[in-house]
């Protein structure tokens, strides 16, 4: 290893100045809008939010006391749509409570199966309920092809 047998010296000093700025502030740009992807449905997501929770998990459920945490679960289903950073389509959501869907998407209490049966449970509770809110929104849902419809109970 080289050592330097004098120190580093600066024969004229370092000229000092401001930060170069620009001539205007940075334009505060509006929000972007959310990328497009398959199964995007916004009516299945707002039809979701305010209702209670379907999932109702054994010891995590909030209840009646989480009624204001309900958002759309979707579902981790590969069947659904879903796949490595893709949510699974916004047809397939259940109105969940904040520790259910913690316990869903990221809890270790349950299997991955105990998970998919649970959420299949809610989801058929749910189905009738959406149903008539549609109806009585005057909305439906988009159309999706038969088989991406029917658990073929892949998840078992």
């Amino acid at each position: 290893m080289l050592k330097q047998r004098t120190p580093m010296t600066r024969t004229t000093p370092m000229k000092r100045s401001a930060i170069a700025r620009t001539s205007a502030a940075p334009k505060m740009t509006a929000r972007r809008k959310p990328k497009a992807r398959p199964g995007r449905d916004q009516a299945a997501l707002d039809v979701c939010r305010g209702e209670q929770c379907f999932l109702r998990l054994d010891s995590v459920c909030l209840g009646a006391s989480g009624a204001a945490t309900v958002v759309p679960a979707h579902s981790n289903q590969g069947i659904h749509g879903k796949g490595k950073g893709i949510k699974a389509f916004d047809r397939f959501t259940v109105p969940a409570c904040h520790a259910c869907h913690a316990e869903l998407d990221s809890g270790n209490r349950m299997t991955r199966a105990q998970k998919a049966l649970a959420w299949d449970t809610a989801y058929f509770a749910w189905e009738p309920v959406r149903a008539q809110r549609f109806t009585a929104l005057g909305k439906t849902l988009s159309a999706l092809p038969i088989s991406k419809i029917v658990p073929r109970g892949d998840h078992l």
